[in-house]
């Protein structure tokens, strides 16, 4: 019966990623859910009010807390995945490879609060971009998947939006892979910062206490990664 409850949640959260890659129809990342509209979830309880009631194990709490996050999640996938895991692994899978181990494990979430369930989901998504990546590399395949699909992308360059400003010129497709472009000439220290503090929105005392340096570095790191950001993108519009 639990397998078959994990399943069935699975399920939902799966075709609500799918709903969202191929229409982009609602901006509610609520709706269409269980309890949306009859009451028998908490629906209105906030971000931290479902981390406590994911914390006791409820998992229709866990699904929307999920579905809450998918456009950070979708971004935080497509800008940490690195070239390798672009070349054979499409976003949209990876996401639902999370979403999938995230419910599988959902008994390992103790500790309630919005900062904490982002720790663990970004924690586990860079431990599956790392996985994928060093199994590309081992079995050296030569196949290259579809980098961009159907998606939802007025959702997706919303979230970028909080890493650079969007062109006045471009089509949204086109200042997608313009941002991508641009996160790709970064470092990887540079292009780690900016994810973490901007698209996984981790509080920046975390971010020092992992980096194992102050919160004024921490600060400082991101401002000179974000102005060499800033003249990357503006290269290119120009």
């Amino acid at each position: 019966m639990p397998g078959e409850v994990q399943g069935a949640t699975y399920g939902r959260i799966a075709l609500t990623i799918q709903g969202i890659m191929a229409s982009g129809e609602t901006s509610d990342p609520s709706a269409g859910l269980p309890g949306a509209a009859d009451g028998d979830g908490p629906v209105d309880a906030g971000v931290d009010g479902l981390t406590r009631a994911a914390a006791r194990g409820d998992r229709e709490a866990l699904e929307q807390l999920l579905t809450r996050m998918l456009p950070d999640l979708r971004a935080f996938v497509r800008l940490r995945a690195g070239h390798l895991v672009k070349r054979f692994d499409h976003p949209s899978d990876i996401v639902q490879s999370v979403c999938r181990e995230v419910l599988q494990s959902a008994t390992q979430f103790e500790h309630p609060g919005e900062g904490a369930f982002r720790r663990w989901l970004f924690t586990t998504t860079l431990r599956k971009l790392m996985a994928r990546r060093d199994h590309h590399v081992a079995a050296g395949r030569d196949a290259v998947h579809a980098a961009l699909g159907a998606t939802d992308q007025s959702q997706l360059l919303e979230a970028y939006g909080r890493i650079a400003t969007p062109s006045r010129h471009a089509a949204v497709r086109e200042e997608l892979e313009r941002v991508e472009a641009a996160m790709g000439d970064l470092e990887e220290d540079e292009r780690s910062i900016i994810v973490l503090a901007r698209i996984a929105q981790i509080p920046r005392e975390e971010i020092a206490r992992e980096l194992g340096i102050g919160v004024g570095a921490v600060r400082m790191r991101l401002h000179r990664a974000l102005a060499k950001l800033a003249v990357i993108l503006e290269s290119s519009e120009s």
